[in-house]
Order: structure tokens, then C-alpha cells, then sequence
């Protein structure tokens, strides 16, 4: 498998070194510093709309059994509702001081959402490639969010690629462990807290312009395979839900 195989089985890259070193964010993100990182969202043409929060281990929608806690839009209307429109976003973020945000992928952006190890390892050769990787989020312990231009455009309505496509476990044999957001999807934006003090934090930030997604596909699928043949394959839930439900 190569000297990549090494990285899921203990070896540390230097980006999840890095990483490691970063210091703990607080619980409460700066008011100031929580606006201005969504705003940059938005400059950067990345349409956004408020979402659940943590509430103690529990999430904010007090919702019993829910699914996604501190995931999820607070409106149905969400996909509507999403917006860069600067002085809506300030409203937003003064009147619901805890709330996380999601932002619309599909529209401007998709996402390509893969496992942490094989993301940090892609990560890693990608940069080392000399490849345009654009913004790149971790959420929780778990995930790495690579943000691309989108496939389809609202102009070219043929064009779109349904989310739905990329959830069905026959899918997951191609693509192990990776899921493409693309229309009718969204994921969690930076900062974010979510249940057990964990978090979603930029590791390069929106300013970075949106690569075109076939450019990274092959190292993250790559990344991916490795990272679930390093794995036992009782221990992959190719039956896991391949984007936040919504509500």
C-alpha cells in the first residue's frame, strides 16, 4: 500500500502534529472573532443560515433523540433562508449570540467530507503536490471538510448532482467513507461547538479560493481506501447517514 499506509496505523503526519499543538479554543468564541469569520464565509460567496447549538450534551432544538445535535438548521426554510447578505448575517449573529451556523452547499459550493486520517493524509500530499486545495474545516474529532466549487450552477439546472446520489451504501464501495454535500445539503461553518466540547474549526481558512473538485477526488478516494483497508471492516458503518438529516 505504500509509505501512506503507515500514517493509519499510528505514524503522525505533520499536519495532524500541527494540529495537536493548536491550542484548545474557549467555550465561548469571541463575539467579534465569530463575526468576522462568518462574514468572511460570506464574502467568499458561501451563502449561510443559523443552526442548532449545544445545550449541556443535548442540543438546543430540545428535540428527544435528535439525530444531529448542534447540526441542523433551525428553519425548515433553511435553503431559502440562506444568505451573504452582510447586514442579515450581523442580525443573525448579535440576536442568537450561541447559535452555530450551517452554510447551502450546492449552490456556490459543495463539500467533500472524509474521515479524519485519510483527510489529514490527503491533506498533506495534496499541499506537498503543489495542488490549489482551497478552504479546508475539521468538525469534531472526526471529519475533514474539504470546500470546492460546486458542479452544477442555478443556470445549468441539468448540471446538478442530487446529495441523495452520494448516501446509498452501494456508493460507499467506490468512495469508502467519503460523502460529496452538493444540492440539498449543508455542513456545520467554523467556529462552531458541538456536544462535548468539541468543535468546527478552519485549518485554511474561506480566503482560499474554491478548487474544482475533480482536482482533489482522486487523493481524497485514495486516502480514503487506504484509511478503510487500515481499518477492521466490522468497524466501518457503510449504513451511516451520508449528510446532516434535516429537521
Amino acid at each position: 500500500m505504500g509509505a501512506d499506509s503507515g500514517r493509519f496505523r499510528g505514524t503522525e503526519s505533520r499536519i495532524s502534529q500541527w494540529l495537536r499543538r493548536r491550542p484548545k479554543p474557549q467555550p465561548e468564541a469571541d463575539d467579534a472573532a465569530r463575526l468576522a469569520l462568518l462574514l468572511a464565509v460570506a464574502e467568499a460567496g458561501m451563502p449561510i443560515s443559523p443552526a442548532a447549538h449545544p445545550s449541556g450534551y443535548r442540543c438546543s432544538c430540545e428535540r428527544v433523540g435528535c439525530p444531529t445535535p448542534a447540526r441542523h438548521p433551525v428553519s425548515f426554510a433553511w435553503q431559502t433562508q440562506s444568505t451573504t447578505d452582510r447586514d442579515q448575517i450581523e442580525r443573525w449573529a448579535e440576536g442568537q449570540p450561541l447559535a452555530n451556523f450551517i452554510t447551502a452547499t450546492g449552490m456556490v459550493h459543495d463539500v467533500l467530507d472524509v474521515p479524519l486520517p485519510a483527510g489529514l493524509a490527503a491533506l498533506e500530499r495534496l499541499i506537498e503536490a503543489g495542488v490549489d486545495v482551497g478552504p479546508v474545516a475539521q468538525s469534531g474529532d472526526d471529519r475533514i471538510l474539504f470546500f470546492t466549487a460546486t458542479r452544477g450552477t442555478p443556470e445549468d439546472e441539468d448540471e446538478w448532482w442530487p446529495c441523495e446520489l452520494d448516501c446509498h451504501p452501494e456508493t460507499m464501495d467506490e468512495h469508502p467513507g467519503l460523502r460529496w454535500h452538493c444540492r440539498g445539503s449543508h455542513v456545520l461553518l467554523p467556529p462552531a461547538r458541538l456536544p462535548g466540547e468539541l468543535d468546527v474549526h478552519w485549518i485554511r481558512g474561506p480566503e482560499n479560493p474554491l478548487p474544482d473538485p475533480l482536482n482533489l477526488l482522486e487523493t481524497l478516494t485514495d486516502a480514503c481506501a487506504r484509511y478503510a483497508d487500515s481499518a477492521a471492516a466490522s468497524d466501518l458503518d457503510h449504513d451511516a447517514v451520508g449528510w446532516p438529516l434535516s429537521r
